[in-house]
């Protein structure tokens, strides 16, 4: 019998892209070895979001301070945020056979992929660049400005979709979470 291989692996795409619904089922239906790694932000919590569950809620003061005492895998802004991994949370779940699913905006997946040349990198993409816009507009959670900026981003985040092992279309969500579920499997087996 082969040994589970804990791996990192990097989860990524556009705003709005339905990263967080795919999770949501993917971590219903997967094992015990894989741990969602929660990342640091300093953007207001949304609706229905738990402090320590979905992100470590942090001023901008706490998470500069963390930069400085190098605490992050990686660390980005995003729209006017900063968004950061716990470079100790990653290496302890590592250590104790369990792999880290990391979801992170494209700079930090960028950043992790050149550090951690062995991660398997995962990008989710919309069906269309339209059905993009029109979930973002469908949260009703942010200002035309945050959408526009949103949108800006994602333009450059599609662009660098190539660079992942992996890329998911988000169509159908249980048809793009049993290609994850498929992945995983595969890298960890």
């Amino acid at each position: 019998m082969k040994k589970n291989k804990a791996k990192l692996i990097i989860f990524t795409g556009p705003s709005g892209v339905g990263k967080g619904t795919m999770l949501a089922d993917f971590f219903k239906r997967v094992d015990n070895k894989i741990v969602y790694s929660v990342s640091s932000t300093t953007r207001a919590p949304r609706d229905g979001e738990i402090n320590g569950m979905h992100y470590f809620f942090i001023s901008k003061e706490e998470f500069e301070q963390m930069i400085n005492d190098n605490q992050f895998l990686e660390y980005a802004c995003y729209s006017g945020n900063y968004y950061g991994t716990n470079k100790k949370f990653v290496d302890e779940k590592i250590a104790q056979g369990k792999s880290v699913l990391l979801e992170i905006e494209l700079q930090g997946a960028l950043q992790v992929m050149e550090n951690c040349p062995d991660a398997v990198t995962i990008f989710i993409k919309p069906p269309t660049f339209e059905e993009l816009e029109n979930r973002l507009r469908g949260r009703h959670t942010e200002t035309e400005e945050a959408i526009q900026k949103r949108l800006a981003a994602a333009h450059e985040e599609l662009n660098n979709a190539n660079k992942f092992h992996y890329i998911i279309e988000n169509d159908k969500v249980e048809v793009a979470v049993d290609k994850l579920l498929e992945i995983y499997n595969k890298e960890t087996k």
